[in-house]
Parts: C-alpha cells; structure tokens; sequence
C-alpha cells in the first residue's frame, strides 16, 4: 500500500457525525449528542449482547432496538444497508440478527431480502427465529418467514447439518424447516430436509449413501463401537475422515479419552485457519510431531488462507498471548501482518491508547479479551504500518510508550499490557493529546478508545489538524464533534475501520460504505 501524504490540504467531510446537541459523557465531560443514523452505526459495529462498563446488557439491547426502530421510521434504507454490511464485513452476528429482524418489526420495505443478506452461517436461521419469539413471540411475520427460509435453502446442506443440528440447540434445523417451509434447490436437498425431520421427530434417520452420503458416512463411523474407535482411526486418513464431515469439534466427542497427538495429525489438514490458531496450545500439549508443525505453520503464514479466514487482527493476539511455543509466536506475527493490509501508511503520526478502567471490561462474556487489549492491538499495528510515530497510553495520567528497538508488532503488544494500571483509571485522553502531540512532528491523532473523556471540554485541543477517534464501546456522548473539520469517528475491531480513514486522508469526502 502507498505511503499517504502527510498532510491533509483538504479537510473533506465523513459519514459519523454528532449533532449540535450538547451532553455530558459518562465520565462528566462535554459531550456531543450523536445523530440518529451515527449513534445506530457506532453501536452495531461495536455490538455485544453482553454488560459493559457503563450500561447493563439489557439497558444496551433496549438502546439497540429503539434506535433500529427510529432510524427505520426515518431512513429505512440505511438500516436495509446497515445489515448486510455488518454481517458480511465486519463480521457481526448477533448485532446483525437482532437489526435485521428489529427492521422488519418496526415495519421496513424488503423485509424478507434484508432477513436473508444477515444469514450467513447453518445455525443462523434458527438464530434469527430464536430471537424473534424471544423479543415479539411466536406468531412471525411473513417477511422473518420467508427471508429464514430463503436463507435455509440457501445454507443447509449435508456439512451444515452435522455442525449445527445437534440435538442440544433450543432450535433445531427441522423446527427451522417446518416454521418457515424452505423451497428445496433440488432432489438431493429435499432428501436432507426428510433426513433432518426424521432424526428431529423419530430419531431413526436413513441417509441414503448415493444421495447423502457424508450423513451415511457419519452415521457408520458414529456406530463403530468406542472401543474399536482408535483402531479405526489408525486405519482412517484425512480424506476418509473429510468424506464424514469430521470437523475436530466431533472427533473429540468421538474419540475416547479425547484428543492425542496422532487424533490432532488426523484432523489437521480439515482445519481452517481459525480453528488452527485457537488450538497452538493443544497441539504443543499433545505433542504433535515436527512435521505436522510445519503444515500448522505454512497454513497460518500463507496469505490465501488468512485472506479466506478473514481473521480480526485481535483474534490474532488472544491466540499469541496463549501460545506456549516461540516457534508459534514468530509465525502469528506473520499472521498478523497478513490481517492488516488494509491499515494506511501514516507518516508524522500520535497514536493514543485508552488504558482506563472503563477499557478493562471484556469485550464479551465468554471472552478473556478486553478492550484495551483490542486498542493495543489497533494501535500498536497502526504505529508498526508508520515510521515517525510516537504512542502514548492515558487514563488519570498519561505516558508516552517507547518500545525496544526492533520489537515486533505482537511484542509491542504485549508490551503495552503490562503497562495497564501505570497511568490510573480515569479517562482524561484529550490531556493526553495536549501533552504529546507535537505539531513539528505529528500531523495528527489516531486515538483508541471508548471516547468518555473526563477532561472534554476543559483541554483546549484545536491546535491538533486531524483527529481520528477510533470507538470500541458504541457509547451515546461524544468527546468531541465528528465528520467534519478534522475531527472523525470510525468504528469496530477490525482493519475494515480503517476503510474510511484511506477516503478522507485522500482530501475525498466519505459515504457510509453500504
């Protein structure tokens, strides 16, 4: 990617923008009232159905809706727009789920399409369905119906039914089919609709092996009694196992006593980048042999496969912070580097860290990330992708960070979060910025953070040219005004933030990118 200019001539205008209401943050600074479509953007690229450190979870899904429901009323193709983006780039389940089947509530044109565009993966259709009677009961209406249905059709197969129909799910894909009833693509789909009835209602399912024939495949290895099963796999190769759909997930349920290093070798070459990166450790443990390291490398490190992955540059770090082996950490910094290709060269550059304690919350329940370790990880990868750039972590106090000579970008990583708790637990970010941007150096800030200052307002910062604020909350107040007059806002986790920064360090005004 080509160096930017490392000025703005321009000051072009941007798609977040906050309104001339005034508030205060939740930290009692000056805050700028975001506009409606703003305010729905900001919360759904940083969406998770979990508490945060300023709203209950509750408080958060009743926020979500009511502003699914006004930007509706007013802009409805916005929300139409909204779904299919935050579903397909930035990778949003949840979010898009619940503003895709809030748009069709709050009474929105092309229901059915804008329900089928957030259905992406086998178990989403009875997702969509789940939340729906959850939120607005049982009766559906036909728009839900017929855009899960589209998305049945269009997502199950053979593969999907044995990841997703277990028997354990509230909703199986058989209640999913007898809601909504999908149209079969053909005679090979309408033989897994039966099958799929038939193992939901009777349990005695057939799956006709020259017509289905990873179900019957499934169905013989799933008989092999257990004490047969390891002679079975010794005898069984990665092709075998592929033609049963044997994802790792299934042989460990299969497999008794679970996982060894001979079972993890079996499955290896089936794993996708993602599965292969959560499971270093477990590979490490179990002893795998240097051969199949070398394969694990070569996958993680290869540029097509991470490109197909579509991997947040966090997921990156949570599996090199958990990673035993130094083999394994210098080739997840290759990973990386593969994950952020679209992150601008920014000479002359303040990059700003947000460690209050407001950041310290996991960014879901089931997770051990946080977000400060998600800014770490923006951060340190924006400053790596720069030469002339200066980073600074801030809470009560601030610091300015210097990192070894020749560090890599996971490392300067780690090194920012062993500062955490260094600079107190307020959040005075704009302090920060006064006391380190130096206008014979930096031309501007890219500053992460969940934006609820407690100095806004009360540090004169309108010497600093640009400011790009990345949100990783989605809070109402603003610490400063956005769009315009070098003051943006971008949103979310991943390197498709930074889409919008590329547009306006161009000197070209931004439209949402949907």
């Amino acid at each position: 990617m080509s160096k930017f200019a490392s000025k703005i001539r321009i000051r072009p205008t941007a798609p977040v923008k906050t309104g001339r209401g005034r508030a205060l943050t939740h930290e009692g600074g000056v805050g700028y009232a975001p506009e409606l479509e703003t305010e729905l953007f900001l919360m759904a690229a940083t969406y998770m159905a979990e508490p945060t450190f300023y709203e209950t979870a509750e408080a958060r899904e009743n926020r979500f809706v009511d502003l699914v429901h006004r930007v509706t009323a007013s802009n409805p193709e916005f929300v139409a727009g909204l779904a299919p983006y935050l579903r397909k780039e930035l990778k949003i389940r949840s979010a898009s789920i619940m503003l895709a089947a809030e748009y069709v509530a709050a009474g929105g044109e092309g229901g059915r399409a804008v329900v089928n565009s957030v259905l992406q993966r086998g178990d989403e259709p009875a997702e969509m369905i789940g939340y729906w009677q959850s939120r607005h009961g049982r009766a559906m209406k036909m728009a839900v119906k017929r855009g899960v249905a589209d998305g049945a059709a269009r997502l199950y197969n053979e593969r999907s039914a044995l990841r997703y129909d277990g028997q354990a799910r509230g909703i199986r894909m058989a209640d999913v089919i007898e809601l909504t009833h999908p149209k079969p693509r053909n005679a090979k789909q309408s033989a897994l609709f039966k099958w799929l009835l038939d193992h939901r209602h009777h349990n005695d399912a057939v799956a006709d092996p020259t017509v289905l024939p990873m179900l019957a495949e499934a169905k013989r290895q799933a008989d092999i009694p257990a004490d047969e099963r390891r002679k079975a796999l010794d005898a069984a190769g990665p092709d075998e196992l592929a033609k049963a759909g044997t994802s790792w997930e299934r042989l460990a349920g299969w497999l008794p006593g679970g996982m060894d290093a001979e079972a993890w070798e079996s499955v290896i070459p089936t794993m996708g980048v993602m599965a292969l990166i959560r499971n270093l450790r477990n590979f490490d443990e179990q002893g795998v042999s240097p051969a199949a390291v070398e394969t694990v490398r070569a996958r993680i490190t290869d540029p097509e496969e991470v490109a197909k992955a579509r991997l947040f540059p966090y997921q990156v770090w949570a599996a090199y912070s958990n990673a035993p082996s130094d083999a394994w950490k210098h080739a997840l910094g290759t990973t990386l580097d593969l994950t952020t290709e679209n992150i601008p060269e920014l000479d002359r550059t303040l990059v700003a860290i947000d460690t209050s304690g407001s950041m310290q919350a996991p960014v879901a329940a089931r997770s051990k990330m946080t977000r400060v370790e998600v800014a770490a990880v923006m951060a340190a990868v924006t400053a790596a992708r720069s030469t002339n750039t200066d980073t600074v972590i801030f809470g009560r106090t601030n610091k300015l960070v210097r990192f070894r000579k020749g560090s890599s970008t996971l490392s300067r990583v780690a090194e920012v979060s062993a500062m955490l708790g260094d600079v107190g637990h307020a959040t005075y970010g704009h302090t920060a910025i006064r006391d380190h941007f130096d206008p014979r150096k930096h031309d501007r800030v890219v500053m992460f953070t969940d934006d609820q200052m407690a100095d806004a307002g009360a540090v004169d910062i309108s010497h600093v040219p640009v400011i790009y604020t990345v949100d990783l909350a989605g809070y109402r107040p603003r610490s400063t005004p956005a769009g315009q007059r070098g003051r943006y806002t971008l949103a979310g986790f991943s390197d498709a933030t930074f889409n919008l920064m590329q547009t306006l360090e161009a000197g070209r005004n931004a439209d949402w990118p949907f």
